[in-house]
């Protein structure tokens, strides 16, 4: 079994005690943000090395740090390959600034795109624009509803269903 399929199986676990389940969840968000907030700091620089250096380096189990990359994997300029990664596999945590940044916004993870890091690379106002491009981009707008006797909208002067409403 990868690491990836054994952090899924316990992170996911539907079978599992609920408040296990939910201390595990708790835990692994504070380790998440703090590994967050030690990448911050150098944005530019590129960590590289195996899981369990990786693990080893922030502090945290690797399964922690499996999960770690496998939330973090959409926003890496190189992903890594997470499906067959097991604790000597090299990675990389070269990350694209916007798109995890927008990736945090997507998850609704407050507590990671409010860390306090963020105010090193974009000012405020870039933070809510990127907010802002993140949410209406998964924002649905349905268009003017065309009723039989509009003016039909390809513009002939017709009545809707005297011309493209026709079956």
């Amino acid at each position: 079994m990868s690491l990836l399929d054994e952090w899924r199986s316990t992170a996911y676990d539907d079978k599992a005690d609920q408040n296990k389940l939910q201390q595990m969840w708790s835990s692994y968000f504070l380790q998440e943000k703090d590994i967050y907030a030690e990448l911050l700091k150098n944005p530019d620089e590129v960590v590289k090395g195996t899981v369990k250096e990786l693990a080893d380096k922030y502090g945290v189990t690797v399964m922690v740090m499996t999960g770690f990359l496998d939330g973090i994997n959409d926003s890496l300029k190189e992903a890594n390959p997470i499906e067959t990664m097991e604790e000597d596999t090299e990675v990389n945590l070269g990350f694209d600034k916007e798109k995890l940044y927008k990736n945090m916004v997507a998850a609704e993870a407050d507590w990671l795109y409010n860390l306090p890091e963020w105010n090193d690379i974009y000012d405020e106002e870039t933070r809510k624009r990127l907010y802002k491009e993140q949410k209406s981009s998964t924002t649905i707008v349905k268009g003017e509803r065309v009723y039989p006797n509009d003016p039909c909208p390809c513009g002939s002067g017709k009545k809707y269903k005297k011309c493209c409403g026709r079956k």
